[in-house]
């Protein structure tokens, strides 16, 4: 739509077709029939939870009727909580994989939860990478699902998230050689024979590793259905990463201003997706944040 006029608290209208469409298309608001206020509601409670919500807390704060509304309204915010274009990682960064263990948890149906609380448990290969501060601390992480083979994984999911340039640390597999001939500098930790832990030669991922497991325990129970683990890692990301942040409401505005540039999805498409697209793929605008 081209030069937009407001026809009504609610819906634009284009100046040189009449064409019209609501103020929330093109959103992760589009089409819902739930209040803005609720949705403002959520996204606070949301951000202002240092360790997450679940639907079914979620659905209790907002008094809603349905677990089915609080569980996609979750799950869209998810969505939105990795930006497209976001800086890569850089300086000194750990990089390893991980395993989790989860169960598909209850079943979301007419909205309402099925009698059957779980499923068999699913294993997913995660990697993980860490900025790593001198003398300590750690800064920004990424967190992707591994698709496949490790082996075939863990040097692409370098070059997409590390900054060409950085010095990275791994164990010391021989599937990480490839890495200075991308121009990033290496630093292998062999653990054959060695008389360090693990945990300590490489305690960024460890420590990231150890969170996200007691997260999803912690909030989820560890009932994340494997369709949508790729999402909850979104969270986890996007809440680590911004763990420092003395604003709540600095978070609520970052929340809401990546919503408004993230594509709609329906219920369907977010109970039945059983392959997400990769982050990097789901949003056709960009919005300039910081983080």
């Amino acid at each position: 739509m081209d030069s937009p006029v407001r026809a009504s608290r609610r819906r634009l209208v284009c100046r040189f077709c009449a064409h019209q469409c609501s103020v929330t298309a093109g959103t992760i608001f589009d089409k819902t029939r739930t209040p803005l206020r609720v949705w403002f509601a959520a996204a606070w409670h949301i951000t202002s939870q240092k360790h997450g919500v679940s639907a079914l807390g979620l659905q209790r704060v907002l008094g809603l009727s349905s677990y089915q509304t609080a569980w996609a309204m979750l799950h869209r915010f998810r969505r939105a909580m990795v930006r497209p274009q976001r800086d890569k990682l850089a300086g000194t960064v750990e990089v390893d994989e991980a395993y989790l263990a989860l169960s598909r948890g209850p079943r979301v149906k007419s909205g309402k939860t099925s009698s059957k609380a779980h499923d068999h448990s699913h294993l997913i290969t995660i990697a993980v990478a860490v900025e790593v501060h001198d003398p300590k601390g750690f800064g920004r992480i990424r967190i992707h699902r591994v698709q496949g083979p490790t082996i075939g994984a863990l040097i692409p999911f370098a070059r997409e998230n590390v900054m060409p340039g950085a010095t990275i640390r791994t164990d010391g597999s021989a599937i990480y050689g490839p890495l200075q001939e991308d121009g990033f500098g290496h630093e292998p930790f062999v653990q054959l024979g060695s008389k360090i832990p693990a945990h300590v030669s490489l305690p960024g991922v460890h420590r990231v590793i150890a969170l996200l497991k007691r997260w999803l325990l912690g909030t989820h129970q560890g009932a994340v259905d494997p369709r949508h683990v790729d999402y909850y890692l979104d969270e986890f990301a996007f809440r680590f990463n911004r763990r420092s942040s003395r604003s709540r409401g600095m978070l609520f505005y970052r929340l809401l201003q990546q919503s408004i540039a993230t594509m709609p999805t329906t219920y369907a498409n977010i109970r039945d997706n059983e392959h997400p697209e990769p982050p990097a793929s789901r949003f056709p605008r960009s919005v300039e944040l910081n983080g």
